[in-house]
Parts: C-alpha cells; structure tokens; sequence
C-alpha cells in the first residue's frame, strides 16, 4: 500500500466537502488553523455522512454500507463492514484510543491522526506507525472542536495546525450512530489485542451490527450503540495457523466472556455510575466472533446474539 491512512482519508473528506449539501454537513475554518466538518452537531448530517465518517476512521481501508436487516420480526439497517487490511484499518485508525481534553471540552478521537501521533500501547502491538504533513480525525462530540484543541493535535503529531482536518458527530445523531456501530471487527480486534492473541495472522475480517434509532439524548444513544455491538454484533476474522490456539481463545472474546454481560449497557452504565472505566473491560466486544481458519479449512465460532436484549434497548 503506498498510499497512507491519512492520505486515504483525505481523499474521502474531499468527496465529503464536495458533496457537503448533499450530506447535510457544514464545512468550518478554525481560528488559528484547522478544518472542522460538523456532521451531526449543528448540521442535520445523514446515513451518508456517517458511512463516511466511518470510512475515515478506517482510513479509507475498508467497505461500510447500510443494509436492510431484521430484529425480532422488526425491520432494521444494518452497519456491515469488511476490510482485508482490518488490523490497520481498525486499530491504527478506527479505534476510539486518544481521549482529548481542554478546558470544558472532551471528545474521544478516532481515525488516522492516531498512527501519526503512535503514542497508544496498540502501535508497539501491531508495528505500525506512519508519518504525515497532514493529519484527519473523527470526534464523537456535541461542542466543535476548539482552536486549543486543533493546536494539541498538531502538537502531538508533528503538523501545523492548518493541516489538521477534524470531522465530528454527537453520539445521539445519525451520522454518529453510524460510524459508531460501524466497529463491530474493531471490538473483536481491540480484544484479541488485549489477550496477547498474534494479530499477524488476521488476514481479513467482516462485520455487521443493528443500527439503533436515535435516541433522545447522547447518554441513551452510548447504552443503544453500545448494545448495538454487545448484543447485536457478528464478526468473521479469517486467520492462518494452528486451530488449536483458536479454540483456546475463542471463548474469551466474544462479550459474553464478560462477568458485566446479560443486561442492556445503560443499566450497567448506571450501576458503575456512568464511569466507563469501572465496566468490565471484557465486555467491550461483539456478541460473536467465527474465526474461518485459512489454513486449515476449519472454523470456530464462539458467542451469540441476543436479540431480546437488543430490542429491549431500541424499543422499550
């Protein structure tokens, strides 16, 4: 690949800037430096808005689209992504991993600025950084990025601040929702990673997981999207090597393998007092994951949906 995840994604934000009446977005210049494309907070945004904003947190390495699933009897869209590059995809880039805080502003940072940046524990797992004179980032936010958070990030990653283009959407939006149920492989990955399974072998990997409606606030939006993956989420990872290994691992990666699993995420949520990081990091993955051995032509398939669960939080 010579193309790097920055320069991917630049090429889908020039599309999105191009388009952007069509996709209901708003195109900002921030003082000092800095483009900010609101997708969701003052801009209606749309479904087409967030299969962008998801493909650029995946840096332009892997397929999102929005087809029409089922849930209980109920029409549903469903997000379904596949990439043949998903560790690079999902956790150099897509992964939620820089938390981002100035002032009375906070936003959890996704997409390829995080490879340039190369701070996060997961870059020294999978080898990979890049280098870029310009750097593209999604922000899961309700407040536009600020002129002290543009020049942070420019900071961090060793560009000037004109060459930092920020795309942000609320929790509770649609473009947001979509980007976020969009990372259905990037749980199953983010958790093999934290079991010291070898991501070297992941050749290929696929997705797909309801998208909820909006809901009414961003606090009820995190409990469905999250549910969304929890309980609604199946991923296909196709590896090479031994079986042997996957069926040790396996049972520990789906989100069943959590101690925290079994009730809809706002009552958990509300439980740990709405502190994310009193949550059971094992429950943060989807509901199932088949590894397909390339290898060997077996395959191995650990967890499954709960659909009740999943319709309790987009309906009841």
């Amino acid at each position: 690949m010579t193309s790097t995840l920055n320069a991917r994604a630049a090429q889908i934000v020039e599309t999105m800037t191009a388009g952007a009446q069509e996709r209901r977005i708003a195109r900002h210049e921030i003082d000092g430096g800095g483009l900010f494309l609101d997708c969701g907070i003052k801009a209606r945004g749309g479904l087409q808005a967030g299969l962008d904003l998801a493909r650029v947190c995946l840096g332009g390495l892997a397929e999102v689209s929005l087809p029409m699933g089922e849930l209980v009897g109920r029409a549903v869209p469903l997000v379904q992504v596949w990439s043949d590059h998903p560790v690079r995809a999902c956790l150099a880039s897509q992964y939620a991993g820089w938390a981002l805080s100035e002032g009375k502003f906070f936003a959890m940072g996704s997409g390829p600025m995080r490879a340039v940046r190369g701070k996060e524990a997961v870059f020294d797992a999978i080898g990979f950084r890049e280098e870029s004179e310009s750097v593209i980032g999604v922000l899961e936010t309700r407040k536009a990025p600020t002129p002290q958070i543009v020049a942070r990030i420019a900071e961090e990653c060793g560009v000037e601040p004109w060459n930092v283009t920020l795309l942000a959407a609320p929790t509770a939006s649609l473009a947001g929702g979509v980007q976020i149920v969009a990372r259905s492989v990037e749980t199953a990955l983010h958790k093999l990673a934290e079991l010291k399974f070898d991501l070297g072998r992941v050749v290929s990997g696929q997705g797909a997981a309801p998208l909820p409606p909006i809901a009414r606030d961003d606090l009820a939006a995190i409990g469905r999207t999250n549910d969304a993956i929890l309980y609604g989420a199946r991923v296909i990872l196709h590896v090479t090597g031994d079986d042997e290994s996957l069926r040790e691992v396996g049972p520990r990666v789906p989100s069943s393998a959590s101690h925290d699993f079994g009730e809809p995420f706002a009552a958990i949520f509300a439980r740990y007092n709405n502190d994310f990081y009193a949550v059971d990091p094992h429950l943060f993955s989807p509901a199932e994951v088949v590894f397909q051995n390339l290898d060997t032509g077996r395959s191995h398939a650990f967890g499954s949906p709960k659909p009740e669960i999943v319709a309790r939080s987009f309906w009841d």
